[in-house]
């Protein structure tokens, strides 16, 4: 299927300059995915906390580009520089599942949106990514099929996060977004489950 994450390796092209000056100045891939969890963990608990300043959302889609370009740089980072470990490959799964449920929990809290569309968003976006990751169980790759991968959503609410913050998407438009966001997300359940198995075979 379709997904933004097939643009990767252009993305990672345009950022190989800056990840080569990184690494020179002994920045390490462990710390570029703890620095982008932890900024997003904290973006989230203000967008909870101020959830009624709704221009507080244009952070959102302006942290997910930088956050996509952070999370190809400590990819890079392992794989082009010798830094893969054990505890890298932990902290990427984490700390990326950690960050997307903060950055998307906020939303439950802006007035005429459904918790719980946002919660089960989340919940199928965290089952996902580990129906992804139990890809090598199998004897497959760790999957990565679309439609709503890490960077499609990321992109999806960086959409939900402007339009929250510039009054163009009301509540009723929120939550048919999210019910798109929740279909496609069984479907990329569905595809990652299918695709490891075929793989496996």
């Amino acid at each position: 299927m379709p997904s933004i994450y097939q643009l990767k390796p252009a993305f990672q092209n345009l950022l190989r300059p800056g990840v080569e000056r990184l690494y020179a100045r002994g920045v390490t891939a462990n710390q570029v995915t703890l620095a982008a969890a932890l900024v997003s963990v904290l973006l989230g608990t203000l967008l909870a906390a101020c959830s009624h300043i709704t221009w507080l959302f244009a952070l959102i889609p302006l942290w997910m580009l930088l956050r996509m370009a952070l999370n190809a740089v400590d990819g890079m980072l392992a794989r082009e520089f010798g830094q893969q470990s054990k505890l890298g490959a932990y902290l990427n799964e984490l700390c990326d599942v950690i960050a997307d449920s903060a950055l998307y929990l906020p939303f439950a809290l802006l007035a005429g949106v459904s918790p719980l569309l946002v919660i089960l968003v989340v919940l199928l976006a965290v089952i996902s990514e580990y129906a992804g990751v139990l890809g090598p169980m199998v004897g497959a790759s760790r999957r990565y099929d679309g439609p709503m991968g890490k960077s499609d959503r990321a992109f999806c609410f960086g959409v939900l996060g402007a339009g929250v913050a510039t009054g163009l998407l009301p509540a009723l438009w929120i939550n048919l977004l999210l019910g798109l966001i929740l279909a496609l997300l069984l479907y990329t359940l569905y595809n990652r489950v299918r695709r490891g198995l075929a793989e496996a075979v």
